[in-house]
């Protein structure tokens, strides 16, 4: 979707920091959060691209409301628990149960944790139709403004790149954040610094940018 969440390019958001060495976590509370998420995901009921996509949906004021980023985690996971019967509404309010649990819920316990996060969960998938582009090719970043996820920068949309890499098939986030799979091929697509961010761009600047098949026509 088209939010404040897809800042690429823009100004007057000041410089972006050196975080070289920084700390995860500044507060025990973001320790928490952190935590609260992993332990909600691992119930099964949503996707990252969902994940992405309940985050992305905040209104712009509360995106910005401040530069913790772990408030949006609290924000996102309050949102995602109600939508799929986890807490109510009166139960946040309260801070504490008032009505029985979603049944069949299984947590996942710490001594599982090290095996999932060591296994990972790939996003990559059979294909079961040839890649429409190869390396080389010139193509064009579509132009689309979808009222729902995407994962191609707006800043890209309308520009001709080439392609450097196929990375096979993968998950779409587009249709994924929605509840749908569908596979599709995944490119890195370079794309010159000037055709994007115009005379400004440093010399030599290069964009590279993975984009799904979907997300592109050729040139």
């Amino acid at each position: 979707m088209n939010g404040i969440h897809d800042m690429g390019g823009m100004h007057g958001f000041g410089p972006i920091p050196d975080i070289e060495n920084e700390e995860p976590f500044h507060h025990e509370w973001e320790r928490r959060m952190f935590a609260l998420n992993v332990a909600a995901g691992g119930l099964g009921l949503w996707t990252i691209d969902k994940v992405r996509a309940e985050m992305e949906a905040l209104p712009p004021a509360e995106y910005l409301h401040s530069d913790d980023y772990f408030r949006r985690f609290l924000v996102r996971l309050e949102r995602l628990a109600i939508k799929n019967e986890l807490v109510h509404e009166d139960e946040l309010e309260a801070g504490k149960a008032l009505h029985p649990p979603r049944p069949s819920m299984v947590a996942l316990s710490p001594e599982r944790l090290p095996g999932l996060i060591a296994k990972g969960n790939s996003s990559m998938r059979t294909a079961t139709a040839e890649a429409r582009f190869a390396v080389g090719d010139r193509v064009k970043a579509r132009v689309m403004n979808p009222v729902t996820h995407t994962r191609l920068p707006r800043y890209a949309r309308g520009h001709y790149g080439v392609v450097t890499m196929n990375h096979g098939v993968h998950v779409y986030p587009d249709h994924s954040s929605q509840g749908r799979e569908d596979p599709q091929w995944l490119y890195a697509v370079t794309f010159q610094g000037a055709d994007i961010w115009g005379e400004g761009s440093e010399p030599g600047c290069e964009v590279v940018i993975d984009a799904f098949e979907p997300y592109l026509d050729p040139a």
